[in-house]
């Protein structure tokens, strides 16, 4: 189906006027880099795993949606987002703006891996949040659009990345929440100890029965499990195409009726 443009921006190009939930609304570049159910299951894991946080950091949080959403979701949650791209950013300022939740969250504009900036946020966040790229330089065809490029492709660092700057800004007894493709666990088992951080959760996305995983989302502690790791999976169609339980968790997480 054809994305239905809604505003034709002079720098932007292209926008559509989507709802993230019920009551929020987002801006998003028709070709470029949009919102999908690897955001949606991430916010829904950290919301999950930490439904007291009352201080977020989303890294890399691109035109807002992990961030908007946790933020409607937690009426009391007070949330910081970095993101180093210009169009993401020129998006969030205004998907932030129009949510309403402007009064609680704090947008910079800077590269994630730069210690000045994550250094800035502090270290009090007890919930950490983000949606690395999945693909390293060279494994995967660049977008024709720059957007959309930064969004698939680890030009500015993959999930160790985010492992690194999250160490660095959650509390002791904090919560880190990471996206990312499923064949990513091994580079995730072995960063995590480098940074003082541990998987205690997995939970693998599967878009069709009997289809394979197709992301995971990781819940790290500053201590490691002592019960094991535990493996959830989330499947979104059963194997006739039809909504399955997962697809209606989500929903019901982001405020929509079941299909």
């Amino acid at each position: 189906m054809a994305k239905t443009i809604a505003l034709d921006d002079p720098v932007l190009g292209p926008l559509t006027d989507d709802r993230l939930t019920p009551a929020v609304r987002v801006w998003q570049r028709r070709s470029g880099h949009r919102f999908s159910s690897d955001d949606v299951a991430t916010a829904y894991v950290a919301w999950r795993a930490r439904p007291d946080a009352e201080r977020h950091l989303d890294l890399g949080c691109g035109l807002g949606s992990v961030l908007l959403l946790l933020a409607w979701r937690c009426p009391n949650l007070v949330s910081t987002g970095i993101e180093a791209q210009a169009e993401s950013f020129t998006l969030l300022e205004r998907n932030v703006e129009r949510s309403g939740f402007g009064e609680r969250i704090d947008i910079r504009h800077g590269d994630l891996r730069e210690f000045g900036l994550t250094g800035a946020c502090g270290s009090g966040f007890d919930l950490v949040t983000g949606t690395p790229p999945y693909f390293p330089p060279g494994t995967a065809v660049d977008s024709d659009d720059r957007q959309r490029t930064f969004a698939r492709m680890e030009n500015r660092g993959g999930i160790e990345a985010y492992l690194v700057a999250a160490s660095r800004c959650v509390q002791p007894d904090g919560t880190v929440v990471l996206c990312g493709d499923s064949d990513a666990d091994a580079r995730v088992m072995a960063a995590q100890a480098q940074c003082g951080l541990y998987v205690s959760a997995r939970t693998d996305v599967v878009p069709k029965t009997g289809k394979p995983c197709l992301f995971s989302v990781w819940t790290f502690s500053r201590k490691p499990a002592t019960t094991g790791l535990r493996i959830d999976t989330m499947t979104l169609r059963d194997a006739e195409g039809r909504p399955a339980e997962g697809a209606r968790v989500l929903r019901e997480f982001s405020g929509f009726e079941p299909l």
